[in-house]
């Protein structure tokens, strides 16, 4: 049996469409459907798979702006930010589509013969998505998975199904099996439950909670089926004294309030060295006051509303009785607007520095020296992403190295680019998405010795 799900634009509140719901039935039906598409999949040759990842990509360039309309419509993104989205799902099918031919082994040197390995594709495997970047994300998983040789389940969150579904039409219109790529939508409780105790997924790429991703890993361990896990993130943000102080001023809102915060790598912890904590406050106001909070679909746009009404409630619980420094704007009325708001933290302690808000509040705490600046940023049970300003060479790449972090940007605050690898240490997760080794993740490496003559 299949129900449906009201999906609801965050910008307005209002329900705009629905989509089918999976059971449970109709999931291992699909799960089996992947099974039996395996071997065929499998068998296609290097350079044909790569060929229908190419024309996968194209389409989904055809589509860019469609795609981007869909997720400013469902998931409330600016529309700079959905079309860039769709383009990284694209580059990352183009990036990926060069794999197939170039997924080699090794003849490793024996007596007696040859030796030789293989990477082997897993068979299943199952990809569940968040609902805060739904196509890139999605695309994470699906392009190395598929460009390997495995078959794809890929559950979208039930807040933000739409362009996982368009997705998985422009697949099959590529020539993709319909079987190969197939996405679920559905609760996780019993889709995403089911990827972890199906025997036939041999693999699940998770994006989310912390706690969500312990109980995957825990679920998995019964089969040894194999994790990648991005998990939850409280990134900082080190400005030390000798930092071009105006430059990392105006590119810190940016850094935490995209996408409304909602970003496991939005650095939410600014660390200042106390001489300049003042005159950092002073030119950190008039950006976070004027980083435009707007419709989503407007070009000028660069932050939207939160995902729902009980996550705007979430985040406003981290505000309520804390010490605000300054807020910016956001639209009033319907819709689940939030503005951007600076906080700041008397002690390591406070619930919004050590806690994941997932929304744009920024908390802010000075610190005396290096030493000191290391300890408060690994002062986390996270470790996903960071930025530090500094002009020391030297103690850019001390810092760079001392600092638990999985991916760290040193003036700037880049963490994710396709071409390199992407993931958390500590409770950040598990594993590494994109760059030239994700590939292998979902592969096995299976071993060949050749005996020459007699033995």
């Amino acid at each position: 049996m299949t129900t449906t799900t009201d999906v609801i634009d965050p910008a307005t509140g209002a329900v705009f469409t629905s989509v089918p719901s999976l059971d449970l039935a109709a999931t291992d039906a699909a799960v089996e459907r992947a099974a039996k598409a395996f071997p065929a999949w499998r068998a296609v040759a290097p350079g044909d798979r790569a060929r229908l990842l190419r024309r996968f990509a194209a389409l989904v360039d055809q589509h860019v702006d469609e795609l981007a309309e869909l997720e400013v419509r469902n998931a409330g993104h600016t529309i700079g930010n959905a079309r860039w989205e769709a383009g990284n799902v694209r580059d990352v099918l183009d990036y990926y589509a060069g794999a197939p031919e170039r997924l080699t082994g090794r003849q490793i040197p024996v007596p007696g013969g040859i030796d030789v390995t293989f990477h082997e594709p897993l068979g299943v495997v199952g990809i569940i998505v968040p609902w805060n970047f739904p196509m890139p994300i999605a695309g994470w998983g699906f392009a190395p998975a598929l460009a390997a040789g495995n078959t794809v389940v890929l559950k979208p969150a039930e807040l933000t199904p739409l362009t996982a579904i368009r997705l998985g039409e422009l697949a099959v219109e590529a020539g993709i099996p319909r079987d190969v790529f197939q996405v679920l939508p559905g609760p996780g409780r019993v889709v995403g439950q089911r990827f972890v105790t199906h025997p036939a997924v041999r693999k699940i790429c998770f994006t989310g909670s912390t706690g969500v991703g312990k109980s995957i890993m825990a679920g998995a361990a019964d089969q040894v089926k194999r994790v990648t896990l991005e998990l939850g993130g409280k990134s900082a943000n080190i400005v030390f004294a000798d930092a071009d102080l105006e430059r990392a001023a105006a590119s810190a809102p940016a850094s935490v309030f995209d996408n409304a915060g909602q970003d496991c790598c939005a650095r939410s912890r600014l660390l200042v060295q106390e001489s300049v904590y003042d005159k950092f406050l002073g030119l950190l106001e008039p950006a976070v006051k004027g980083f435009r909070v707007e419709d989503p679909a407007l070009a000028t746009a660069e932050m939207g509303p939160l995902i729902s009404a009980g996550h705007r409630a979430s985040v406003a619980s981290y505000v309520e009785g804390s010490d605000v420094a300054f807020t910016g704007r956001a639209p009033e009325g319907d819709g689940w607007w939030f503005p951007p708001t600076v906080l700041l933290a008397r002690s390591a302690d406070d619930r919004h520095w050590r806690e994941e808000v997932f929304g744009p509040v920024l908390s802010v705490l000075p610190f005396r020296d290096e030493e000191d600046a290391v300890r408060l940023a690994n002062d986390t049970e996270y470790g996903l992403s960071g930025s530090l300003w500094t002009r020391d060479l030297g103690r850019a790449l001390r810092v760079s190295r001392a600092v638990e972090t999985g991916a760290l940007s040193v003036n700037s605050h880049s963490s994710v680019r396709y071409w390199t690898p992407f993931g958390g240490m500590k409770q950040s997760g598990l594993g590494r998405e994109l760059g030239p080794d994700a590939l292998l993740s979902f592969t096995d490496v299976k071993n060949v010795f050749m005996a020459m003559g007699d033995q």
